[in-house]
Order: structure tokens, then C-alpha cells, then sequence
């Protein structure tokens, strides 16, 4: 690990700049763990320029992974990237014994810091959500960033967020509400703390009038869904915005919102139709449009409908990412 404990917002401030990825976990057709794949998309997504790669993150499916797979895929992840990015392991679980042990081996292993998000299951208030993460804080040395998300039951206000960050360990915070307001009082309660992340770019067209300069994008899928390596229109977006260069930002941005309209309509169809749970299936078959290692998703998730597959193929077709079907 490159700091200490009492060096780790520091290294956090200097270090999280740019984009960073979310990468998907990819299966067999036999539904097993897909090393094969998995080398191959890191290399894809390193290519686009990206500054970091999140693994066994929500769009991981790290809820569908054995604890088996969990641990394998933690020990492939640092050795594929050989220090070319940074690397962060989601270590959420219902078991703080997991936890710990989790976070403890991502650190042995070489990753940079953990993600952690509220167990899902019997926390259901503010208190209880700080306590749990100050309770794996005390415990390991590794720098911890926090999820708040709706996806694990409860959103945290930008408050209790700004409490939570004056853990020493506390790095970050994935303000992933998409509640714009939220992410905004989360800058700005917490921002001095702690590196905060909205994961849209959204926070760049709003924020300049609060004040707010977000130095990463911590993270989503659009890097490797809307760029090629001979055209990273995205990555390029993220380290002009995130670099303060707004003018030319703004320009290149204007290349990326015909892909973002086609994303929105996708993402808001699927997750719609799931009552708001993240759109894997549709992320999965939009990377392997692009020559990545996608495969099928786990259930509960359901998969994308031919008919579906078909449309999404012309509507990336149409956009000049890849052939008609």
C-alpha cells in the first residue's frame, strides 16, 4: 500500500483524478468466472486511458459471486493491471468478519483501497450505517470509500456522509443517489473531508455555481461503452472537466451526447422494468458490442430479449459503434 493510515486522505486527494471504470464480471456460457475475458477487458479499458478500475463492484455482480470467486477474482484483478491504474475492490457484505477479512486481503493483494457500502439487510437508520463502517475502519489500514447508493436500502443524507468522513480511513465517497441535490450538499458538507464522486457527468454542467470541482469520476461503465482506443471522446471528457479545462471540455462533450441519449434510453427501459435494480444485462451486451467479455448474467437478473438485443445492435449501429445486426 503507498500510505499510512494517517497519510490516506492525502494520497487519496493527489491520486483519485480522472476517470474510473466499473468493470463487469464476465461469465463462461458454462457460468463460470471468466479469467479469460477478464484479462482481455482490462487491457480494452486500458487502452481507453482510464485512471482506474474498479472491480467486484454492483455492475460486478460481487451479490451473484461465491465467496470462492470473490477471493479469485481479488487475487487476478492486481496481477492483470500490474500497476498501469489504480485498483479498488468492493468489500460490501453482510458479515463485518468478511468484511475485515476481505479488506485485509485486497490490501495483502495490492489493491489501493476498498468500497464499502451499507449491509442491505438489518441496517436501516443513519446511526447504525457510521457505526458499521467506523467498526471495519478501526479494523484494517486499507483507505475505505463509501457507496451510498439506493441500490443497498438506505441513502445516507449529505450529513451523516460529512460525519462519516472525518474517519481517518474514510478516502472517498460514491455519492451514487442520482439525486442531484444530494450529491451536490454531499460536495459541499463533505468535499473537504473526503474525495467525493457523483457518478454522471452531470455534476460538471451544475456544479461550477456552488463552488464544487469534482476531481474524479468515480466510476462508471461510459468509458468502455462510448469509446474506442482511436476514439476516447469519453476519458478525454473526464480529465478536461475534471482538470478544470471547461471550454474545451464542453466541446468534447458535444461528440458524447448522442451515445449518452442512447445510454439513458436503455438503462431508464431495463432498470424501469426491474423496479430500479442496475441495468447488468444491458451493460454486459452494450461491452460485448464493443469486443469485450460480457456472457450471461446471474439470476435474479434476467436477460436482455432478442428482440431487445436486436434493437440495442441497431441503435449502437446507427450511432457508428459497431456493425448492424
Amino acid at each position: 500500500m503507498q500510505y499510512t493510515r494517517s497519510e490516506a486522505k492525502a494520497w487519496a486527494r493527489e491520486k483519485l483524478v480522472g476517470q474510473w471504470t466499473t468493470m463487469v464480471t464476465p461469465f463462461t456460457a458454462a457460468d463460470e468466472l471468466d479469467e479469460q475475458g477478464l484479462a482481455g477487458n482490462i487491457e480494452h479499458v486500458l487502452r481507453l486511458g482510464t485512471r482506474g478500475l474498479g472491480f467486484s463492484w454492483n455492475m460486478g455482480e460481487f451479490w451473484s459471486l461465491t465467496r470462492e470467486e470473490r477471493y479469485r477474482l481479488m487475487e487476478l484483478a492486481p496481477r492483470l493491471v500490474h500497476g498501469r491504474a489504480l485498483v479498488a475492490f468492493q468489500v460490501t457484505d453482510t458479515c463485518l468478519k468478511d468484511i475485515v477479512a476481505m479488506a485485509h486481503r485486497a490490501e495483502e493483494v495490492g489493491f489501493d483501497f476498498v468500497i464499502l457500502a451499507p449491509p442491505y439487510l438489518v441496517t436501516k437508520t443513519e446511526e447504525q450505517v457510521i457505526d458499521w463502517v467506523s467498526r471495519v475502519a478501526e479494523q484494517v489500514d486499507i483507505g475505505i470509500a463509501f457507496y451510498n447508493s439506493p441500490q443497498f436500502g438506505t441513502v445516507l443524507s449529505a450529513r451523516a456522509m460529512s460525519r462519516m468522513a472525518d474517519l481517518g480511513t474514510l478516502i472517498a465517497i460514491k455519492e451514487a443517489s442520482f439525486n442531484l441535490q444530494l450529491s451536490l450538499d454531499t460536495h459541499l458538507e463533505a468535499g473537504a473531508k473526503a474525495v467525493v464522486s457523483m457518478p454522471d457527468e452531470e455534476i460538471f454542467f451544475v456544479g461550477e455555481p456552488y463552488g464544487i470541482h469534482q476531481q474524479v469520476m468515480f466510476a462508471n461503465t461510459s468509458d468502455w461503452r462510448f469509446d474506442t482506443p482511436s476514439s476516447n471522446h469519453y476519458v478525454r471528457f473526464i480529465d478536461l472537466a475534471t482538470q478544470g479545462h471547461w471550454d474545451e471540455a464542453r466541446s468534447v462533450y458535444a461528440k458524447i451526447r448522442p451515445l449518452k441519449a442512447v445510454s439513458r434510453k436503455w438503462w431508464g427501459r431495463i432498470a424501469g422494468r426491474t423496479g430500479g435494480a442496475l441495468p447488468v444485462q444491458m451493460v454486459k451486451f452494450w461491452g460485448e458490442l464493443m469486443g469485450m467479455a460480457g456472457g450471461p448474467v446471474r439470476a435474479p437478473l434476467l436477460p436482455l430479449t432478442p428482440a431487445e438485443r436486436e434493437e440495442m445492435q441497431r441503435d449502437l449501429a446507427h450511432l457508428g459503434l459497431t456493425k448492424p445486426p
